[in-house]
């Protein structure tokens, strides 16, 4: 089981998976390339490279998987965006290498499951996408046109089949694909060490600088030096201000119910609404009479609501609702989803350094398909080779595409910074119950609170590390969110999720009054009547 390292919850990934845990960097180190992040995205990248030949380095904060990898649904289907949007925004031509590159994504993994043997329950499934009645986008037939126009054999149909209710009309995608994701890994990190490769885990890169010759990592264990640097962290801690204003940080969850083996299909499913639900099944290894089915959505900006347990709640009732067979839940977790403006991955050169700093980040709903593109992307541009998408998802295109989604983003976010000019979310710390947090203001400060179960006060600034914005309590993960740009950090302060590059500052609380006797008040002992 994998220890969770970035929230509270529990994945069914982290629940069933033996991931191999790596010591820290100590001392400097030389090599050809330096990926910064263990997860599919970091991992495939190194992975590719050693295969090749190259000398790499991977590092990572906490441990392999233990970032958003292990807390997908680890679906491998279509552009979360749709083919209709991605036709209408950037044209036919573009569309068909979208579609290309997620075609060629899925065969990677399979490549990779296959060549080095790995036991992750890979599995070839059709996709269906149903639109809710009178909720989000209607035009099916509009849908699967565009993608037949890109290549994709996709079809339309009366409802999806073998469903206990009826979706009405749907597209069919064929051979798309799911796994368990860190089983994948975890044989991806054996088969990148076979390969000569290193990992060290527990180690976290605060600083990147050089030139187009040689790059230097800044670590607590010393100085990496390396030709190339990969950043791979879900989203990038060194860049400051460009990349961000171009993605924003949502909080996605999921819940996972029991259901009787067979009971529902084994098919991949989602819908257009607002908010929108996504579904596959995983069966258990050691079960022979349940699968669990996965259904997650109810997404919301991150940092955006402080009680987010109600969404687990309307989850589980729009499933119950569905699937009538649908048993106890086992698992509730949540995620974290970095929405491009104009709805594609970011993979390639990073815009603000040398040409040998590169990126991969802005997943879209569709980390575990946008991530191996990234990996075949970057790998590629390491070698010196062409390859045919990387002006489809260069980093440094302008978001002509999304220009409405751009301004609503950065209105959201400079709205956020008006929060130091109010009050805190409570009066006072006496009013925080053990096991929560909030924000609380201390004249210009706003401090962030956690009541620990003992009742001992852990206290940090509200500031985020990146850009300054308050931090907001999340009761679901028991972290400090940031509304700007998804930084994360745990109750001590330390981060979670980029791109902060910094813990929060500790703050120092004045003592908490003593409890007033029985019999007092204001401190008076009452005379007895």
């Amino acid at each position: 089981m994998l220890e969770s390292t970035n929230g509270s919850s529990t994945s069914v990934w982290m629940d069933t998976a033996e991931v191999p845990v790596f010591p820290p960097q100590q001392g400097e180190l030389d090599t050809e390339v330096c990926v910064i992040g263990a997860g599919i995205a970091g991992l495939t990248t190194a992975y590719l490279l050693a295969r090749e030949g190259r000398e790499v380095v991977l590092i990572d904060a906490l441990g392999i998987g233990a970032g958003e990898t292990g807390r997908t649904t680890a679906h491998l289907f279509p552009p979360d965006e749709w083919y209709s949007f991605i036709e209408q925004r950037f044209g036919a031509d573009q569309a068909r290498l979208v579609a290309d590159s997620y075609a060629r994504a899925i065969d990677a993994v399979e490549g990779i499951v296959r060549e080095e043997g790995i036991e992750c329950a890979f599995e070839r499934l059709d996709g269906y996408l149903y639109a809710l009645p009178g909720n989000g986008f209607q035009d099916l037939a509009a849908e699967q046109q565009s993608a037949a126009r890109a290549g994709v054999p996709a079809e339309l149909l009366a409802r999806v089949p073998g469903l206990p209710f009826d979706t009405g009309p749907c597209v069919r995608y064929p051979g798309q694909a799911q796994f368990h994701p860190l089983n994948y890994l975890a044989g991806l990190a054996r088969a990148f060490v076979r390969r000569g490769g290193r990992i060290h885990g527990a180690t976290h890169a605060h600083r990147i600088r050089g030139d187009h010759q040689r790059q230097v990592v800044s670590t607590a264990g010393g100085e990496i030096r390396a030709r190339a640097v990969v950043v791979a962290t879900h989203t990038p801690f060194n860049d400051r201000v460009v990349m961000h204003t171009k993605q924003a940080g949502y909080r996605t969850y999921v819940v996972g119910l029991r259901v009787p083996r067979g009971s529902v299909p084994r098919i991949l499913l989602w819908d257009t609404g607002d908010p929108y639900y996504y579904i596959r099944l995983e069966t258990p290894e050691a079960s022979l009479d349940h699968d669990i089915l996965i259904v997650g959505g109810a997404d919301h900006k991150t940092g955006q609501d402080d009680h987010p347990q109600h969404r687990y709640d309307e989850i589980e009732r729009w499933t119950r609702e569905r699937f009538p067979m649908a048993q106890e839940t086992l698992y509730r977790w949540s995620g974290e989803v970095m929405e491009p403006s104009d709805g594609l991955a970011y993979l390639g050169r990073n815009p603000m350094d040398e040409d040998n700093v590169y990126l991969i980040t802005g997943d879209s709903g569709n980390g575990m398909t946008h991530c191996t593109i990234g990996a075949l992307v970057v790998s590629d541009l390491v070698m010196g080779r062409p390859n045919p998408w990387s002006a489809l998802y260069d980093p440094s295109r302008k978001p002509l595409h999304g220009m409405g989604e751009f301004a609503k983003e950065q209105a959201n976010v400079m709205a956020r910074y008006g929060e130091w000019l109010t009050g805190g979310d409570v009066d006072s710390v006496q009013e925080i119950a053990a096991g929560e947090g909030a924000v609380v203001r201390d004249g210009l400060r706003r401090i962030a609170v956690y009541r620990d179960p003992q009742g001992a006060l852990h206290a940090l600034s509200a500031k985020c590390t990146h850009l300054g914005c308050a931090v907001h309590w999340n009761a679901a993960e028991r972290s400090w969110d940031c509304p700007c740009h998804a930084s994360r950090f745990d109750i001590e302060g330390q981060v979670l999720h980029g791109p902060a590059p910094t813990p929060l500052e500790k703050v120092e609380l004045a003592p908490e009054p003593a409890p007033r006797p029985a019999g007092t008040r204001n401190g008076v002992r009452r005379p007895m009547r």
